[in-house]
């Protein structure tokens, strides 16, 4: 009735916005990611009645309202797919981050696949990854992603047998290096979701999006590494525009961020050095090199004014051991 999982955040690559549905979180198209480690959440979860009700807890602060609501999608999911009579019992979740949050870095991604994970386990749902990624991605489609782990794609679909996470084949793990620029500016990616398809550009990204998606997946089969991120590179200002372009205006960018842009853009044109930037909906810079490079391009990028993490490729999210349980 107890357990404790981890899993890793993402780096979108071809990335979603927009949901056709905001419950059962189902996007409007597919969307491509890789895991970011040794960035991770761990999540304790447990089933019992000596509980009063359902708590939840991220980072020594219950969750409330919205935030709270989310958790109880994943917790009901789990329920409705276990046959345990355990799970009528109040649940208590407990989480932990290895790393800022609500700055553009995925916490939401890794925070519901180790809670889907766990669950998964305590309420004895016997399940591969692709189905656990159902009950993550109700909580946040990304989260999908991140059980998969690596390099994953998420379908969308109208149900669960469609929609769900698979892990890619790719050697580009070995090579890679994730240099994070951090612009610690607070970001709310749900509300850019919201408002995404009455941007006037949302359509001609949707319809743009499944070709991204194809040569994607190509370039990552052939571990063609300038592919891969020269495509993140684009996606992310394709994901900025249609953002920026909504009722609301939202302008996550902020002068550190353009600064690393920029920077990564004069390394690649001037010293010929490969190296890509890319964002999600936030103001945080991933920049994406190889070994052979990654401390001269994180020295470079410092230089902009800016806290900087080399992380690299993480797995899929998975069980820990009793000694690692939260509470």
């Amino acid at each position: 009735m107890k357990a404790t999982a981890m899993a890793h955040p993402i780096q979108g690559l071809v990335k979603y916005h927009g949901m056709r549905d905001d419950i059962k979180r189902l996007p409007y198209h597919d969307s491509i990611s890789v895991c970011t480690a040794p960035s991770h959440t761990r999540t304790t979860v447990e089933f019992s009645m000596d509980y009063d009700e359902d708590t939840y807890v991220v980072d020594g602060e219950e969750l409330e309202g919205r935030a709270a609501e989310r958790v109880d999608a994943v917790v009901e999911k789990a329920r409705d797919l276990s046959d345990a009579a355990h799970t009528v019992y109040p649940v208590r979740l407990e989480s932990e981050n290895s790393f800022p949050t609500n700055v553009g870095l995925g916490s939401s991604s890794s925070g519901f696949a180790a809670a889907a994970m766990a669950l998964a386990d305590a309420a004895e749902i016997d399940a591969d990854r692709p189905t656990i990624s159902t009950i993550a991605r109700v909580g946040s489609a990304s989260a999908a992603r991140a059980v998969t782990g690596a390099f994953s794609h998420l379908h969308t679909g109208l149900n669960d047998e469609d929609c769900r996470s698979e892990r890619l084949p790719s050697n580009l793990h070995e090579n890679l290096k994730i240099i994070v620029g951090l612009v610690p500016y607070h970001k709310e990616t749900e509300d850019a979701h919201d408002e995404a398809a009455d941007s006037h550009m949302f359509q001609a990204r949707n319809a743009h999006i499944h070709g991204q998606i194809a040569e994607m997946r190509d370039a990552l089969r052939n571990d063609d590494f300038e592919g891969v991120f020269e495509l993140a590179e684009h996606d992310s200002l394709s994901l900025a525009a249609t953002t920026m372009t909504g009722p609301k205006g939202w302008v996550y960018w902020q002068p550190a961020t353009l600064a690393v842009f920029n920077r990564v853009r004069e390394l690649r044109e001037e010293e010929d050095i490969p190296v890509y930037f890319s964002t999600d909906t936030g103001a945080t810079v991933y920049v994406n090199t190889t070994d052979e490079y990654a401390e001269e391009v994180e020295e470079a990028i410092s230089d902009c004014g800016v806290s900087t993490t080399v992380w690299d490729v993480g797995g899929p999210a998975r069980l820990l051991d009793e000694d690692d349980h939260l509470f």
